[in-house]
């Protein structure tokens, strides 16, 4: 079916910055899958947003929705007539429903038996009568989280409305949304381009914008030319940006028009800590700074315009202005903080509570600093540094830098500590005890650092655990999801293999709460379910299902680092030819030792004079060798080499249950195979219960 292209716009007031690509992104997307749930025929979708406006048009939609038929089912046949074939109540209604009579309805056979139907051709609706509803549903269901209502309207949208397009081909589709009467007219730029500007049809869209209204409709569009602009400002000064993907997206959405200028800084700010001036241009002025080639930074500085000012010197001076008391105070803060250092900032600690339960944020300081040091011995790192980096992680919270730059806290904790003296282990563990902030985020680099991020998170965990504050659904106020995340990442990238277990019953059991009992199960099952997102969501390996995953947490590890060696020696196992059969022979055991009450990790000695099969004498063979090998690779944690020697076991395994009946009559010989079964089973569930996983059935007795 032929079409036209189809545009809707909602013109608004500026939209938040933030927010704006997912609002368009999403935007698109439901609107597309609406026109799919209504089988409106259409080409490709395509998306734009400004601070101003969210606009999709979809290409070659459809003018309507094709016929199709329907076939509705009736009565059965046993049921519509009676024993002299007279139609009865229930066919008489389906055909009157159906708007024909009983002789015209047909008979559908199926395995079930014989019913009337009516198949009728249905007529599509017009594209026209359907665009309005699927916008309105569309907008509905953007993700917005909060939204406004404004004027006498009763209707609500993330920013107030001001205009609406809707164009099919050079046709305004009719329709009223937020109080607006839908039309052919967009608005360009606030100040540049023109206050109204009338499209023939959709698509002229973009290219009428940027040429009568001086807006760049197309998000993707207007950052690459923000970026250009931005980067050749950049290079003439001697640097490249310093901006991350989300800065330059934010960016992007607070302009139609970009236009980078370079700005200055007075050469006394480049005295104060890089991140502070990093901190004060991105996140309060949203400019980019500048670095040269040895990441130094320059004293310059880029902002983006909205507008193309024919003095545009007087804008870069007026950003500079605006720049230049944040800075100056930001030297006022440095200077008034390192009057004290941190050390003496720590009995203050006792005075800021952490939480109301749990103490202060000294006592915190006191567990971590206990925790950190029980970590770093296990892993082999200085214990008294540890201590001192752990006392002296907060103190920064009590300075002017971070009570206004709080994403500075542990930056400025280290810079304080290395310009106090202290050790610079201990200083850059302060820094690092933060990391990973987020997904994808750099992990603590040293080994103090990470011995301190661990304690850290354990002891948030632990704590809100403690007093009953556990996330639940989308809502985690403590960030508790995040710790979980930090502490496997940290120990399962940074290869170190810490008994977490251990160190979680020790951080519950240091808390002072009352009654925890219980707490520190619930902690390690949540910090082991956190490993299904990581692999997920960080790894993104999907070879790693959740039954492989279950495989091993049933044999109970201890350490996340272990947990991770077992699941690339199963994954590698898996590829082998004998897996299948392996998997359905260790599902089988199972099941004979769960029947028979017989426990893997208890098996009764076997005795081989019991032996009435040569096929049983062969397996116990295979079994003494295999454990001779396995067994020393386990305790080596060499996982891969341990399950290579288990795979050979499948011949003898296959030969033992074609020739064998485990559950003999005799009681003596039922015991001593189940025996074996259980030796067997035992050497397996070293690495993982391959009984948990989904492969074949064996379907021997």
């Amino acid at each position: 079916m032929s079409g036209a292209d189809f545009l809707v716009e909602i013109g608004t007031e500026e939209l938040p910055p933030r927010a704006l690509r997912r609002l368009r992104d999403a935007f698109a997307q439901r609107l597309a899958a609406g026109l799919e749930e209504a089988r409106l025929e259409h080409g490709a979708v395509e998306a734009f947003a400004t601070p101003r406006r969210l606009a999709v048009r979809v290409r070659a939609l459809a003018d309507g929705q094709p016929e199709q038929v329907v076939t509705r089912r009736g009565p059965p046949v046993k049921i519509a007539f009676d024993a002299d074939g007279a139609a009865t109540k229930a066919a008489l209604k389906f055909a009157e429903s159906c708007g024909v009579g009983v002789d015209a309805l047909a008979r559908e056979r199926t395995d079930k038996g014989e019913w009337l139907s009516h198949s009728a051709t249905e007529r599509g609706r017009r594209a026209a009568e359907l665009l309005p509803e699927l916008v309105a549903a569309a907008l509905d269901a953007l993700p917005i989280p909060r939204r406004m209502r404004w004027g006498a309207h009763a209707v609500e949208f993330v920013r107030p409305v001001h205009w609406l397009v809707m164009l099919h081909g050079s046709d305004v589709v009719p329709a009223t949304l937020f109080g607006h009467a839908s039309g052919r007219t967009t608005r360009g730029h606030r100040f540049m381009g023109a206050a109204e500007i009338e499209l023939d049809g959709p698509g002229d869209y973009e290219g009428r914008l940027e040429r009568d209204g001086r807006v760049i409709a197309d998000f993707d569009l207007r950052r690459a030319r923000l970026l250009e602009g931005s980067r050749a400002l950049a290079t003439g000064a001697g640097g490249t940006l310093v901006a991350d993907d989300a800065l330059i997206d934010e960016v992007t959405a607070l302009v139609e028009w970009p236009v980078p200028l370079l700005g200055r800084l007075d050469a006394r700010f480049l005295a104060l800590p890089p991140g502070v001036l990093v901190a004060t241009l991105q996140a309060h002025q949203r400019y980019f700074p500048l670095r040269d080639a040895e990441g130094t930074l320059l004293g310059a500085f880029v902002a983006v315009a909205n507008i193309d000012s024919p003095t545009p010197e007087r804008i870069v001076a007026g950003n500079e202005r605006v720049v230049r008391p944040r800075l100056a105070d930001a030297v006022f803060f440095h200077d008034q903080d390192r009057c004290r250092s941190l050390a003496s900032r720590v009995e203050e600690l006792d005075r800021v509570v952490f939480q109301r339960e749990l103490g202060s944020i000294g006592d915190r300081s006191r567990r971590i600093a206990a925790s950190a040091v029980r970590i770093a011995a296990a892993l082999g790192v200085d214990t008294a540094h540890a201590e001192r980096a752990a006392l002296l992680a907060k103190c920064d919270l009590l300075t002017d830098m971070v009570g206004e730059f709080p994403e500075l806290q542990g930056e400025m904790g280290r810079d304080y500590a290395l310009s106090d003296g202290e050790a610079e282990p201990v200083a850059v563990a302060i820094a690092e005890h933060y990391l990973p902030r987020h997904a994808g985020d750099a992990l603590p680099a040293t080994g103090v650092g990470q011995a301190l991020a661990i304690a850290e998170r354990l002891d948030t965990l632990a704590g809100i655990f403690a007093i009953g504050q556990r996330p639940s659904g989308n809502r985690d106020p403590f960030g508790l999801r995040r710790a979980a995340l930090g502490v496997v990442r940290i120990l399962i990238e940074g290869e170190l293999a810490l008994d977490v277990v251990g160190e979680i019953d020790a951080a519950v059991a240091a808390q002072p709460v009352a009654g925890a009992g219980g707490v520190a199960d619930e902690i390690r099952g949540y910090l082991f379910d956190r490993l299904a997102a990581y692999y997920r969501d960080e790894v993104g390996d999907p070879r790693i299902s959740p039954d492989r995953l279950a495989a091993v947490l049933a044999v109970a590890p201890r350490s996340p680092l272990d947990i991770h060696r077992r699941l690339l020696a199963l994954v590698e196992f898996l590829d082998r030819p004998e897996a299948e059969a392996l998997i359905a022979a260790n599902r089988r055991i199972a099941n004979l030792l769960r029947k028979a009450e017989v426990d893997a990790g208890n098996a009764a000695d076997i005795d081989t004079a019991l032996f009435d099969a040569a096929e049983e004498g062969v397996l116990h063979g295979a079994l003494e060798a295999a454990r001779s090998q396995v067994m020393p690779a386990l305790g080596a944690g060499d996982y891969r080499s341990a399950m290579t020697v288990l795979a050979g076991l499948r011949p003898e395994i296959d030969a033992y249950f074609d020739a064998v009946m485990v559950m003999a009559d005799a009681p003596a010989l039922r015991r001593n195979r189940l025996a074996t079964l259980a030796a067997l089973r035992a050497l397996y569930l070293g690495v993982a219960d391959l009984s948990r996983l989904a492969g074949a059935q064996d379907t021997r007795q």
